[in-house]
């Protein structure tokens, strides 16, 4: 190992490769792990969104498009559970892996709000709730740039 700052980020990510600029690296790196972040959030959306539409359907219920704060909640939750398994898969602590998920849920804490004043409908808020989820989760990674190969 190159120094104790990177001991530290080998020991804080649970991986036995170097994760710091200083590796030749980090930035691919950095890069790489959002973009698996990514790929988290959309099979959680797939895989957790299919089942819950599957179990619906078996029970002769119909999906709540007409409540899309349910929607828009159930999309945080599914592209959540996908993250936290990637992550704690990749060796992170819980601090950083729950820090992730608060950027699942933050853009609801404006986003519903503004539904409910009429100023959105239910599709801008599902649309606006992703395209704001991924500038968060690249502000979270930069919060811990170490941990995140950067």
């Amino acid at each position: 190992m190159k120094n104790a700052r990177e001991a530290r980020t080998l020991q804080q990510t649970g991986r036995g490769h170097p994760t710091l600029a200083g590796g030749g690296h980090g930035r691919w790196s950095f890069l790489r792990h959002y973009l698996e972040m990514v790929a988290a959030m959309l099979v959680g959306m797939l895989v957790l969104g299919g089942a819950v539409r599957g179990v619906l359907a078996l029970a002769g219920l119909e999906y709540p498009t007409r409540y899309p704060e349910l929607v828009a909640l159930e999309m945080a939750v599914d592209m959540s559970v996908g993250m936290v398994v990637w992550m704690r898969y990749r060796g992170h602590g819980w601090a950083a892996t729950l820090e992730m998920v608060a950027a699942m849920f933050a853009p609801l804490v404006v986003l519903l709000p503004l539904l409910w004043l009429g100023a959105i409908d239910g599709e801008a808020l599902l649309v606006l709730e992703h395209v704001a989820m991924l500038p968060l989760m690249f502000l979270v990674m930069l919060r811990r740039r170490a941990e995140y190969g950067g």
